[in-house]
């Protein structure tokens, strides 16, 4: 029988000559990849060790490696692996010659053009981030550990008690069998089959979400002349999900509509080296807000964490690293990566899809988009045909477009109300939606604005990275999707504030802050309070702006976050009782000066805040000084500044049509008429800063700010 050892301590890793001893997980970004610096290191970095002599046959397993990763033993190469967040790993046998081999890991978290991502709104933390195993003792006949990563077993279970399972063995011989058995949650064997592939258990307990999580295991045992050779264990559930285009989602044929959120596996101070506690947090904070999904962005997640999905009963969206930047050259590694993910988790009962891209034309709609799509949704229903596929379009694809046809079901992301717009336009491109495609069931995948602890004002305005807009703000999205029965489901960007080096904004470097819940998960911001609102139901009560401690003298409006049906708030004199729900508006509450203590409170719910009035309004309150309350898109530099090395809105279409990248780009937005010879010849003098704003061109508002933001990237 194989052993399986942890290989995470003592490893020397050196950076550029620098040489430290460090545990695993480790990254080399944890401080530089959250603004410590104004760039942080991409390249490659090494990791060191010992490894004695194991028995039999021997493996080494590594969790995840950003992203490219290659291993030699005694100077002999083991392998290579391309792509940062699936699991992988090599047979190591005959490499291990001595009682002390030297085993070298080289990573690399920098560009490469022929691996995903390429670009992104998040860190791409290098190193070996998650844990890494020693199995050996694998015997000659096993279940195979050779298959993109995966235990070699693979379970498909059905809601009526039909399971096939499909295993493949590694020195398969004569007098080989395989006996499968399902036990059930009290470890009672429940369906057996000895070499068949097909069982069934009566009257299955589904798992039903959040309701009962209800987990069976599969038990695949190889013999060998009767003698036990090799087990492998995996938790599923029987489960049914259906989507529709007009009545949404159901779960098991029971109506259910999708509360989620999305997550980025960093954290402040350790970017992506997580531990089994960072993973639980996260998700009892998820719970705590009310939420009953979660989409994995933007790539594969630790198995850890889907695990704990599957107990705690949370439907999953996940997806591979297919996002922004397209390239064909690309489209061997994003196959890779979707089967890695598939093979290696298609058991957890938790996922519900498969997500194949993500605001993959955000840089214009390449020709050969469209064929690759196709050829990732058609691999997802080859290797699991009891899953939807999906995808995530940004603003810029048009509701029209083809690329909404490919997959089961869609996302879109949208920021209305933040980049572009008010918040109204998600009310009017909904409609739109639904009159171009009917038929598809569509779910809001991303919608957010951020916001910065400590700022706060009384009249907050879009652009002000103020926790009061925030919550106006996620208000307003949560109304509409509750007021869109057909929507099935939808996705606040984002859970929790996350790293992204590229960023510097709302005097924050390093960092997205559109999260509802602070970076280091310490502070949850008054915008987690209206979801709980919404979403949960174990009654509370929050006082909105309490971290606004300092206000001046006069009448304040003062907003409510509650699931109680009636509040009273009391302040002084003042004492007022709304009925109502979700979010209670009080006016002309007075702050008188010195302290001021405000109780707000239902029955035995209660929650007590003190402001102190003050004669002026406290600067420390507001952006800092140099900060701009105008909103960027990440595409824009660092700096604000103009690179004069990039293109930017002062350059002609003509001069912009004489490079074929920015080229192909434009001609996503605007179709064959950039290819037209005699538009450069009309356009020699017209800045494309005022081409977009024309209508004969295509592009609306809304992606103005976007393709300008994309011209900074591209050197002349």
């Amino acid at each position: 029988m194989k052993k399986i050892e942890l290989f995470n301590a003592g490893w020397t890793f050196n950076k550029q000559g620098e040489k430290e001893i460090v545990n695993l997980p480790h990254t080399w970004n944890a401080v530089d990849g959250q603004g410590g610096d104004s760039t942080y290191y991409m390249g490659q970095c090494t990791y060191t060790k010992i490894i004695g002599k194991y028995p039999g046959k021997v493996y080494i397993d590594f969790s995840g490696v950003n992203n490219r990763c290659s291993v030699l033993i005694n100077g002999r190469k083991a392998g290579e692996h391309k792509g940062g967040y699936s699991a992988f790993r090599f047979e190591i046998t005959d490499l291990l010659t001595s009682p002390k081999n030297f085993i070298e890991v080289t990573v690399d978290n920098s560009n490469h053009r022929e691996i995903y991502p390429e670009k992104a709104d998040f860190t791409f933390y290098g190193g070996i981030y998650r844990d890494v195993k020693i199995i050996y003792d694998v015997p000659d006949e096993h279940f195979s550990l050779d298959d993109c990563g995966s235990k070699g077993v693979y379970v498909t279970a059905k809601a009526n008690g039909d399971v096939k399972v499909k295993a493949l063995i590694n020195g398969y011989k004569t007098g080989v069998s395989v006996l499968y058995e399902i036990l059930d949650k009290e470890g009672l064997v429940v369906a057996k089959a000895g070499n068949g592939e097909k069982l069934h258990v009566e009257n299955p307990i589904l798992w039903n979400g959040m309701e009962n999580p209800y987990l069976y295991t599969l038990r695949a045992s190889l013999f060998l002349d009767g003698k036990l050779k090799d087990s492998v264990s995996l938790r599923f559930g029987f489960r049914d999900i259906k989507f529709d285009a007009n009545e949404g989602c159901f779960l098991n044929g029971k109506y259910i509509k999708l509360k989620g959120v999305s997550r980025h596996q960093d954290r402040e101070g350790l970017g992506n080296a997580l531990s089994m506690a960072e993973h639980e947090e996260d998700l009892s904070i998820i719970k705590e807000m009310g939420a009953n999904s979660i989409r994995l962005a933007h790539y594969q997640q630790a198995e850890e964490f889907y695990s704990l999905c599957d107990e705690m009963g949370f439907l999953v969206w996940a997806e591979v690293p297919v996002i922004s930047s397209f390239s064909a050259k690309k489209q061997k590694n994003a196959l890779s990566q979707l089967e890695e993910l598939i093979k290696q988790c298609m058991h957890h009962p938790s996922i519900f899809c498969w997500g194949i891209a993500n605001e993959i034309t955000i840089q214009g709609e390449d020709p050969k988009l469209l064929s690759c799509l196709k050829e990732l949704n058609e691999l997802a229903h080859d290797l699991d045909s009891s899953r939807p596929t999906t995808c995530a379009q940004l603003t810029m694809c048009p509701a029209d477009s083809i690329l909404n046809k490919i997959t089961d079901i869609m996302g879109y992301n949208h920021y209305y109300g933040w980049y572009m717009k008010t918040c109204d336009g998600i009310d009017e491109w909904l409609s739109e939606f639904k009159d171009s495609n009917p038929r598809m069931p569509l779910c809001l995948s991303e919608y957010g604005a951020e916001a910065v602890l400590g700022y706060y004002n009384d009249n907050a305005f879009q652009g002000d990275y103020s926790e009061g807009y925030q919550a106006k703000f996620h208000e307003h999205y949560l109304k509409t999707i509750n007021a869109t029965k057909w929507l099935w489901g939808s996705y606040v960007w984002n859970m929790f504030d996350f790293g992204s080096a590229i960023r510097n904004e709302g005097g924050v470097r390093g960092r997205n802050n559109k999260g509802l819940v602070t970076f280091d998960r310490k502070e949850r911001k008054d915008a987690f309070y209206v979801y709980k609102a919404f979403w949960s139901d174990e009654p509370f009560i929050h006082v909105e702006g309490s971290r606004y401690k300092f206000r001046t003298i006069g009448e304040h409006t003062i907003r409510v976050e509650s699931n109680c049906k009636r509040v009273t708030l009391q302040c002084g004199d003042y004492k007022k009782a709304l009925e109502g729900q979700y979010v209670f508006t009080f006016e002309g509450v007075p702050i008188k000066e010195g302290e001021n203590k405000v109780i707000v409170s239902y029955g035995k719910i209660k929650e007590t805040v003190v402001f102190e009035g003050c004669n002026e309004y406290p600067r420390e309150y507001s952006l800092p000084d140099g900060c701009s309350s105008m909103v960027r898109n990440w595409f824009l530099p660092k700096n604000e500044e103009i690179d004069p090395t990039c293109f930017s809105a002062e350059d002609t279409l003509a001069d912009l049509l004489k490079n074929e990248e920015v080229k192909g780009m434009l001609q996503g937005y605007i179709g064959a008429i950039a290819s037209n010879p005699l538009l450069p010849m009309l356009t020699k003098k017209v800045k494309i800063g005022t081409v977009v704003n024309l209508k004969f061109l295509g592009i609306n508002e809304d992606m103005k700010e976007l393709i300008l933001g994309y011209l900074q990237t591209v050197k002349k």
